[in-house]
């Protein structure tokens, strides 16, 4: 009776992810593999043409700037929120702070990128700033280009990497800190040697929610790149509406799906860091 009325229980999120995940990617497979209709769409004739033109010189430039752009910007994510974290943590007034970090969340995303254009733009507050200061007789580049996508991606995934930073982070035991240094260790060893590897899972949690969605980014780089910044997603986004080569669109998408199913396997299954003892603290602190 208990494995039936499971079963019943399940049965709703079981529908919900079928129609609305399984169904939809299993047709996005299927489309990848047909041939592109003489005005869009597909022809229901088995075909590879799609996934040969991923081959394309053009289309492998792409996905370098696309990993490149992911990557830098998880990079200056982890650099900023791990820090950021520690002082949350170690603050009396975390709940404010804490606050603070989740305001954006209540602000439309797309919103806030045109804030960053707004501030980045050739007629912006930084450029009025620098031209009123004398740094610049006129205004400077700031937008549309790689430097402004990896800003505001890093901006927009900052509250996602805090967030479990801080969840771990508020667990770890700072007397472990203390007995390092007491031990012989420096503030870099004690750090590197200790307050890493306990906040391992953190560091994961931040790396996933932050490379994964910069990865299919489209919107960020639609808005704020140019030419030499973009990425898959406005490339899937372009064949869907423009050219609309449905199956290359979907061969692109099958192989993000699997390069991110990849990179997820690949962390979720990353060890996890031991809580340290004060025997393991001395064994790590020595000098």
């Amino acid at each position: 009776m208990r494995k039936n009325y499971g079963k019943l229980y399940t049965a709703p999120v079981l529908l919900w992810l079928t129609v609305f995940f399984v169904i939809p990617g299993l047709i996005i497979v299927v489309f990848s593999f047909l041939k592109k209709g003489l005005y869009g769409g597909v022809v229901w004739k088995f075909s590879m043409e799609a996934y040969r033109a991923l081959f394309q010189p053009a289309f492998l430039k792409v996905v370098l700037v696309t990993v490149y752009i992911s990557v830098v910007s998880t990079f200056l994510t982890l650099l900023l929120s791990i820090p950021v974290a520690y002082f949350i943590a170690r603050s009396k007034a975390k709940n404010i702070l804490l606050l603070l970090i989740i305001i954006p969340f209540w602000t439309n995303f797309l919103i806030r990128i045109f804030a960053w254009i707004a501030i980045l733009g050739n007629n912006g507050f930084l450029n009025h700033f620098f031209i009123s200061i004398g740094l610049f007789p006129d205004y400077i580049q700031l937008l549309y280009n790689q430097y402004a996508v990896i800003l505001v991606t890093v901006y927009t995934n900052l509250p996602y990497a805090i967030l479990p930073l801080y969840v771990n982070v508020e667990k770890f035991d700072f007397s472990l800190l203390e007995a390092a240094r007491d031990l012989g260790a420096t503030k870099s060893q004690a750090i590197f040697r200790i307050f890493l590897p306990n906040i391992k899972v953190g560091i994961i949690t931040a790396i996933i929610f932050t490379f994964i969605p910069a990865l299919g980014s489209y919107a960020i780089p639609q808005l704020v790149g140019g030419a030499d910044s973009y990425m898959v997603g406005n490339i899937i986004a372009r064949e869907l509406t423009i050219n609309r080569n449905w199956p290359l669109a979907s061969s692109m998408s099958v192989i993000l799906t699997l390069v991110t199913t990849v990179a997820i396997l690949f962390f979720v299954n990353m060890k996890p860091g031991r809580t340290m003892t004060r025997t393991a603290v001395q064994a790590k602190a020595k000098v």
